[in-house]
């Protein structure tokens, strides 16, 4: 992995001065025609940006198992005909100029930004990959069985701190999750045939209902109790036990990464600035691999190699 150096705000000032609004547009309308849409969106920067290449948005090829399908992504991610949507609306006005990467950046961003938290300005210049692999993103990408440790040893990888870790787990504040990710907290948890002891006894009866053992397990649950509102009210639940996933709870639980959940809990201004600098470094992790501008985010260009940009 490498770290940018042509990653600038106003990337596209003057290439293409309305793409910054035209995200944010189609981020709206999204949100309004079904609010979980922008926080499904928002989570492709962390599923993609330990690389920030958009190789997540690319369909598989018979010479290609990308990333979609990787154990992490698949049944899970969603909403990827947003970013269809916003590269439309982008290619309608500025064709061939914006690059998915950066769209992805764009939109995690407004997706914050329109449910009520920080809002701004983000670095740009992100090439689009020429491939994807489902092998990769397996071996980087975390369970939601992952424990604080495993997390911040991963994030560690790429610069990131434990404050980092913290400050970027609370993008969890909006969105859902499925009864899949926590059917081992409620039934099985380190193999003990039993529940997880930290969840919250009136929480563990609530989940208990929405999740029952041989249920549904594609049936989906808040991750905090204000799922459509960017706040602190994530770091709040943890506290009190009401973690939805292992790997946010195990947040609270472990010592290293305590200290700032209860922070964070308390100082919902505090999270808010270590978010925005969370995202902003870890939107600066790049693959360091060649790349394009492509027309359509599910496809690599069809275009010889001369003409591919180098990084």
């Amino acid at each position: 992995m490498a770290v940018a150096d042509p990653l600038r705000p106003g990337f596209y000032f003057e290439t293409c001065p309305p793409a910054e609004f035209i995200v944010r547009d189609v981020m709206r309308k999204a949100m309004i025609r079904e609010p979980r849409s922008v926080a499904s969106v928002m989570r492709f920067q962390f599923h993609d940006c330990l690389g920030c290449d958009a190789s997540l948005l690319l369909d598989d090829t018979p010479n290609m198992l990308g990333e979609k399908v990787a154990l992490s992504n698949i049944n899970s991610l969603r909403s990827f005909e947003v970013v269809d949507e916003v590269k439309e609306a982008l290619e309608k006005v500025c064709p061939g100029i914006v690059y998915c990467a950066d769209i992805i950046i764009m939109a995690a961003r407004d997706a914050v930004a329109l449910t009520g938290g920080p809002d701004w300005v983000v670095r740009l210049g992100r090439k689009d990959s020429l491939t994807a692999s489902q092998e990769d993103s397996n071996n980087i990408m975390p369970s939601p069985r992952a424990n604080a440790s495993s997390l911040i040893d991963l994030f560690n990888q790429f610069n990131l701190s434990v404050k980092d870790l913290v400050a970027l787990s609370g993008s969890h504040s909006i969105g859902e999750a499925r009864c899949f990710s926590i059917m081992f907290r409620l039934y099985n948890q380190s193999g003990s045939g039993k529940p997880d002891p930290v969840i919250e006894p009136g929480f563990r009866k609530k989940l208990d209902k929405l999740c029952p053992l041989g249920g549904d397990e594609n049936v989906t649950g808040d991750l905090d109790a204000t799922p459509r509102l960017f706040d602190n009210q994530y770091f709040k639940d943890l506290v009190a036990g009401r973690g939805f996933l292992n790997s946010d709870q195990t947040l609270f639980t472990f010592p290293q990464t305590r200290e700032y959940v209860k922070l964070f809990s308390n100082d919902q201004n505090e999270f808010f600035n270590a978010l925005v600098e969370g995202k902003l470094k870890m939107g600066d992790v790049l693959s360091g691999q060649p790349g394009e501008v492509r027309t359509n985010c599910r496809v690599v260009n069809s275009r010889s190699v001369d003409v591919l940009m180098e990084s």
